[in-house]
């Protein structure tokens, strides 16, 4: 099986991308590039690629790009690609979160579809910014929130909408990490310094990194809506100025309720994302690490493994699916599952056309929860943990 109208969707003309971000040294900008290739949707011709004019020449001479479509900054980009008869049609933004709305306000207000990295702004005023400015543009908003396109976290999503768990109750999530257990920030360590520094990460620590992902992956696979939260968070590494670690209980529109811990101090785990939801009928446990398998639990009944591709596996985690049962998939595919999303969605809006309603990505929506939870955890986390609501 294989995501739905791939080979179709194979047919069309590679989309001219660019890349804001992700230069020499940058691990997301290459992850980006590479989920963006996968499915053969997509081709990079142009990029700023660093805040430096000379390293985003240098990356760009690395990349085989074209020198006269390397650029020192993305508004030189928006600018003169808009202009050109080829130029890009989409971009994907992979800088630190401060950069995210103005970059992508200058790609959106010309009609180039964005593609952007999480969490989508550093602060709410920008985000809620943001999601007007797409809203008014004739371009599509896509944010990569890579997790949602994991074959078996969309069968999860399916069952759920089947109503296999019943009445949902119980929402549990967590994403620990061990990589900033030591002030690793002051020693010049790249990835460490800006996600560490409020001006460039946000109000949110780990909160903002990490714990976007794991509230994002239980408002998709569950579509609740959260409701109101109390946070404790703490930043345990002496002289760290945003949360390495966070304990969150949530409270869901229609009563269930949930818990979602993250950290980035928790010694042992790698990248630890974890979700167990639980009905009346039942409960479902999908863990990153071993992304091909699904716990099904039917109440009173044996568990039940789902396997990517196997038996009991629905057409969501068919359409997201790339190669036989029993080959992993990961992380690279989850993420290429959204690129290709995005280039049915592009390649529907230049057609004219309607998309097909199982297409589904993370939009400028979930972009402003993920910030909305971010800073309703820092405001309860300084109220001593207080309940706070979050806004509509």
């Amino acid at each position: 099986m294989a995501i739905e109208g791939k080979d179709e969707q194979a047919r069309e003309p590679r989309i001219r991308l660019g890349m804001v971000g992700g230069g020499a040294g940058a691990f997301i900008g290459a992850v980006h590039r590479m989920a963006a290739r996968l499915d053969d949707q997509f081709d990079l011709v142009a990029g700023a690629l660093s805040s430096t004019p000379e390293k985003a020449m240098q990356s760009g001479r690395d990349l085989g790009l074209d020198p006269a479509r390397t650029y020192g900054s993305y508004k030189e980009m928006a600018i003169r690609e808009a202009r050109l008869k080829n130029g890009i049609e989409a971009v994907s933004i992979v800088t630190p979160n401060h950069v995210h709305y103005e970059a992508a306000k200058e790609f959106l207000r010309r009609g180039i579809h964005v593609i952007c990295d999480k969490p989508l702004t550093s602060n709410l005023s920008d985000a809620k910014k943001l999601k007007k400015v797409a809203d008014e543009s004739d371009a599509l908003f896509i944010l990569t929130h890579n997790y949602t396109g994991y074959p078996m976290v969309r069968q999860a999503r399916e069952m759920i909408q089947n109503g296999d768990l019943g009445t949902l109750r119980i929402v549990q999530v967590e994403y620990p990490q061990d990589w900033l257990t030591e002030a690793v920030e002051q020693t010049g360590a790249k990835q460490a310094v800006w996600r560490t520094d409020p001006a460039q990460s946000g109000a949110g620590g780990s909160t903002g990194d990490i714990g976007t992902h794991a509230y994002n992956l239980a408002s998709f696979i569950t579509g609740l809506t959260l409701e109101s939260l109390a946070a404790d968070l703490d930043s345990f590494v002496e002289g760290r100025r945003l949360d390495d670690n966070a304990h969150v209980m949530l409270r869901f529109e229609g009563g269930a309720k949930g818990m979602l811990w993250c950290s980035q101090v928790a010694p042992g785990h790698e990248n630890g994302l974890k979700i167990r939801v639980y009905g009346t009928k039942g409960g479902i446990e999908w863990v990153q690490a071993d992304p091909n398998y699904l716990w099904f639990t039917p109440f009173g009944e044996p568990k039940r493994l789902i396997t990517r591709n196997g038996a009991g596996a629905g057409s969501a985690a068919g359409r997201a699916s790339r190669i036989p049962s029993g080959h992993p998939e990961g992380y690279l595919e989850a993420f290429a599952t959204i690129y290709t999303e995005a280039a049915h969605a592009i390649n529907a809006r230049k057609k004219g056309a309607t998309v097909d309603n199982a297409v589904i990505y993370p939009t400028v929506d979930d972009g402003v929860k993920g910030v909305a939870f971010v800073e309703a955890c820092v405001a309860s986390s300084k109220k001593n943990g207080a309940w706070v609501k979050l806004p509509a």
